[in-house]
């Protein structure tokens, strides 16, 4: 099945090459990078190895390349990746400013790197590399993104997998979609990542924005690999605020349950306040100020507490999105060519068009 997608990327610098059976791809593997400096050489050495097997195959061509994004590590991190780009031209490298965040130094990757596909993947190697050759194919038969998702959860902890679980169906409740059990590794063809680059929100949540940009989509399963060096770098604190970030960037329904929270307690105030009003007026056991005071007091309090709480979640996303900062600053490219060099620092820095 030929696909034609003719043409120039908006804003990208890059054009559109035609893909098709007859037409290998160039295939760009885009890895976040922080901290990464012990185990960076086996996750680059894996990577190209798998490449190599593609590229030999004619499965993808020969300009294809592993692009590591450096997002303001404070260990080795871009040494290695210097090194390596020495050693192996198809090794690149892209090194942000400062720390953006994962999320934004995957989004770095994506729209700085050339290629007809483009497939992010975590540097710690747990997303299993093998089935990228999937992936590929899934695409070839007319996929523009396809999901990597993990089989099973058996390597989590209780505490880890339990709560995973609770948020997808949250999500779902909240009408927003997401794939089950796929983190950042996915695949998208040129076309989806132009796509991509319109949404200019500042508060960006791949896991739920590139599922509903619309294009043909197909899903991978693996199973979840061990980390090869290093430790996590997704904190408690920083899974519960990726969390917090998906809902409110994808959904309004927190502020519809708060209308429908006020309408219940409207109802049950109503209630109350008769029940007290008919103690007080026809009954001898009625506390004075009891009724009229204590029950209302800790009620809407809490109520009102959570509410403003929930509103003034959106209101810092309107302020953050008001300010419209950039969601990245490159500092330098490595082994990118001519092409990501053309492309104007707006374009690289993320600021919104």
């Amino acid at each position: 099945m030929a696909l034609s997608l003719d043409g120039e990327a908006t804003g990208s610098g890059f054009e559109i090459a035609a893909i098709n059976t007859n037409n290998p791809p160039n295939l760009t593997l885009v890895v976040p990078c922080y901290n990464e400096e012990s185990g960076l050489v086996t996750t680059a050495t894996t990577l190209i190895d798998v490449l190599s097997g593609l590229q030999a195959s004619g499965q993808i061509n020969d300009n294809s390349r592993l692009c590591m994004v450096d997002d303001g590590s404070t260990d080795g991190t871009w040494e290695v990746i210097q090194s390596l780009a020495a050693s192996d031209a198809r090794c690149c490298g892209l090194r942000l400013t400062r720390n953006f965040g994962h999320q934004n130094a995957l989004l770095a990757g994506l729209l700085s790197c050339p290629g007809d596909v483009l497939i992010s993947l975590d540097a710690d190697l747990q997303d299993d590399p093998s089935i990228i050759e999937q992936m590929i194919e899934a695409h070839r038969e007319g996929a523009e993104i396809v999901f990597a998702a993990r089989e099973d959860r058996t390597v989590d902890s209780f505490w880890k997998r339990v709560p995973a679980r609770l948020y997808y169906k949250l999500m779902a409740v909240m009408g927003v979609t997401m794939i089950e059990d796929h983190a950042d590794y996915r695949l998208m063809s040129r076309e989806a990542i132009e796509s991509l680059r319109e949404h200019r929100e500042v508060n960006l949540c791949l896991r739920a924005l590139v599922p509903q940009l619309g294009y043909s989509q197909a899903v991978v399963k693996y199973k979840r690999q061990p980390r090869v060096a290093g430790e996590t770098k997704y904190t408690l604190g920083k899974l519960v605020s990726l969390a917090l970030n998906g809902i409110t960037s994808s959904s309004v329904v927190p502020l519809r349950l708060i209308a429908l929270v006020g309408f219940i307690v409207f109802l049950g105030s109503i209630i109350i306040a008769t029940w007290a009003l008919w103690t007080r007026l026809f009954t001898d056991s009625a506390v004075p100020g009891w009724a009229s005071s204590v029950v209302p007091m800790y009620l809407l309090g809490g109520i009102q507490l959570l509410s403003i709480a929930v509103v003034g979640e959106y209101v810092a996303k309107l302020y953050m999105e008001a300010k419209s900062r950039p969601k990245f600053l490159l500092r330098e490219t490595l082994g990118m060519g001519t092409n990501a060099a053309d492309v104007p620092i707006r374009r690289q820095s993320g600021l919104p068009r």
